[in-house]
């Protein structure tokens, strides 16, 4: 079997499976770029997670904790198997700019091509210890004005990835249906895509976001690449 007949199959028996998180359901802020990416022959997403905000304990209230009660903060979090390696820079290079910029790429021995989308701007604090409060609650107060604050550029960044995604695939697709305007007047053509890419780029992150980015996550933005055992 050819790989992206393969590929084909794994997607049909992933896309087929029952939903088992304990949701049960695609969170409703991404669900649209879920489904997005599903209906392009190249993609299908394996997991997702829109982002949320936790107290670690197993408890009613934080001050009944018997435990080490934590508050924690986990940004947006999303798994897609591409058809081919090119296909996972694309999305790979669009998710960067987008402010996830703890994304990489695996590749598989079987030739699995996965990207996970992630960024770094989470947040976990403890709040307890053995069941004694070690914060006051002004402190609490302030964490969770800090978590939400966190929610509200998560959510940014899905749109502004979402956004991007559907401009770059758009334009992707276009230059496929249409190959002989591509070898046509190559020099040329190639420095007016280049100018291109450069003013598509600057659109997907807004000014106001520019220096968030360059501080924000790992100064590392290289393409991770791992080699899974021959059974993955």
């Amino acid at each position: 079997m050819d790989r992206i007949a393969e590929f084909r199959k794994w997607k049909v028996q992933c896309l087929s499976k029952a939903d088992l998180s304990r949701k049960g359901s695609v969170d409703e802020d991404v669900v649209e770029l879920v489904q997005f990416l599903n209906m392009r022959d190249e993609f299908f997403t394996t997991s997702s997670c829109a982002g949320r905000i936790l107290l670690l304990d197993g408890i009613v209230a934080l001050k009944k904790a018997n435990g080490d009660a934590t508050l924690k903060f986990e940004p947006f979090v999303l798994h897609v198997q591409c058809r081919q390696l090119q296909d996972a820079q694309i999305l790979h290079s669009v998710a960067i700019d987008s402010g996830f910029r703890n994304s990489g790429i695996t590749v598989g021995k079987r030739g699995k091509t996965m990207l996970a989308v992630r960024s770094t701007h989470g947040l976990e604090v403890p709040l307890s210890h053995k069941g004694k409060l070690m914060v006051t609650e002004e402190y609490i107060d302030f964490l969770l004005n800090v978590a939400n604050q966190k929610m509200e550029e998560n959510k940014k960044r899905i749109e502004r990835f979402y956004n991007c995604l559907q401009h770059v695939l758009e334009r992707e697709t276009m230059t496929n249906l249409h190959p002989k305007i591509k070898e046509k007047n190559n020099s040329s053509y190639t420095h007016k895509k280049q100018r291109n890419q450069e003013k598509a780029h600057g659109q997907c992150i807004t000014k106001e976001n520019d220096k968030e980015l360059e501080n924000d996550d790992d100064d590392d933005l290289g393409i991770n690449i791992t080699i899974f055992p021959e059974d993955y």
